[in-house]
């Protein structure tokens, strides 16, 4: 009998140990789905508002963009086709009556908003002293300057939102990205266990997070800086005209006064 424990005792130490089971070590996770969608529906709810909240931002931006692109493509082109009438050397009254007293077109209602206070000023016999007439061409520039101010209020519409977007963005996925962190270590803590199958899932949802700040962010930025170059370039023009426009304007006072 003592040579069978023996002999056990030897097969024993012989044999190789059993597998241990990686599951158990793991806690008995189950895998996880690390795509976009499968990382969003397994965050936690803190961090679901936080990417619902960056996708929405990042929708907004892009709505934006897109909308902007196609004024100022139409801006540029509006402007050509008014340039080309206004110097194309006809009556201003007939221009006027075309352009209509409301154009949407910015320049056009700068425009027409000289014309109106000219036409009102005229019609009132308000240009037959000197004094009057340099009333008069101080209305028409503050007319023109109102308007164009009004114009470009109405086509920045939303650039705050775009910087807004672009600066606060990364911060919001910095957030979710925290929050996903302190969940993946309370993880840990709970099942007393540091492998990556526990760690990595917590992890990814809290990387997707500052991803998806960064991705609102960017286009935001960028289109931001290069919208607020455009909107400068055509008040430039827009102030230009205006100044051409009165420049016009004296002249023709100065033919009715002699």
């Amino acid at each position: 009998m003592a040579g069978n424990v023996i002999d056990n005792a030897v097969n024993a130490l012989a044999s190789p140990p059993a597998p241990v089971d990686q599951l158990a070590l793991a806690g008995s996770a189950a895998p996880h789905d690390l795509s976009m969608f499968g990382l969003f529906m397994q965050a936690d709810t803190i961090v679901k508002l936080v990417l619902f909240l960056l996708l929405a931002a990042s929708f907004w931006s892009w709505a934006v963009i897109f909308d902007k692109t196609s004024k100022l493509r139409r801006l540029h082109r509006d402007a050509e086709h008014f340039e080309e009438s206004f110097w194309s050397g006809g009556s201003l009254d007939d221009l006027y009556d075309r352009v209509g007293e409301r154009p949407e077109d910015p320049m056009s209602a700068v425009f027409a908003a000289a014309m109106r206070e000219w036409r009102r000023s005229v019609a009132k016999g308000l240009i037959e002293s000197t004094s009057m007439r340099a009333n008069l061409k101080e209305r028409v520039e503050r007319v023109m300057q109102i308007t164009l101010g009004r114009e470009m209020d109405r086509l920045e519409r939303y650039m705050p939102f775009l910087a807004t977007v672009g600066s606060t963005a990364p911060f919001v996925g910095l957030f979710g990205t925290v929050w996903g962190i302190m969940n993946s270590f309370q993880a840990i803590a709970a099942v007393k266990n540091t492998s990556l199958a526990v760690v990595a899932p917590g992890i990814a949802e809290s990387l997707f997070a500052t991803a998806l700040g960064l991705v609102a962010a960017i286009p935001a930025v960028v289109a931001y800086n290069k919208f607020s170059t455009d909107f400068s370039r055509y008040a430039g023009r827009l102030q230009a005209f205006a100044t051409e426009f009165s420049a016009i304007l004296s002249r023709q006072l100065d033919e009715k006064a002699h």
